[in-house]
């Protein structure tokens, strides 16, 4: 029997930050929605039962705050940072998936947000 890699994810995060082209865009703020997908093996947190093993989703989560607190023009440039944290922190992912949208832009029309995905492979070859 072999176990297949895992996703670990966060889904759809309500967080409140100050990113944006426009001054006036980081002075105020915004709602923002962030959902994170991490792949990696975790065969040895599903036998041992301990979250040492384990890519833990609540430090995932501390990471997502932390990086939406640092005010941004791009939107890439925050999912960016969030992925190479992610990797930084648990050097076994494979892979680290985020989704960034801004719930309101200040761009006119009638939708739910405007957002990016970036997805990081992690080929384990390179520093960050």
């Amino acid at each position: 029997m072999k176990w297949e890699k895992t996703s670990i994810f966060l889904d759809n995060y309500r967080i409140y930050a100050h990113h944006g082209v426009m001054p006036q865009e980081r002075i105020v703020g915004a709602e923002f929605r962030v959902s994170l997908r991490v792949t990696a093996d975790c065969a040895r947190a599903i036998e041992t039962d301990r979250v040492e093993e384990a890519v833990d989703y609540a430090a995932l989560h501390d990471i997502v705050e932390k990086e939406m607190a640092i005010p941004s023009a791009l939107l890439e440039h925050v999912a960016g940072r969030i992925a190479k944290h992610v990797v930084q922190d648990f050097p076994q992912v494979d892979s680290v998936e985020v989704e960034l949208q801004k719930c309101n832009p200040p761009m006119g029309g009638n939708g739910k947000g405007a957002g990016i995905v970036v997805k990081l492979i992690n080929d384990k070859t390179s520093d960050f």
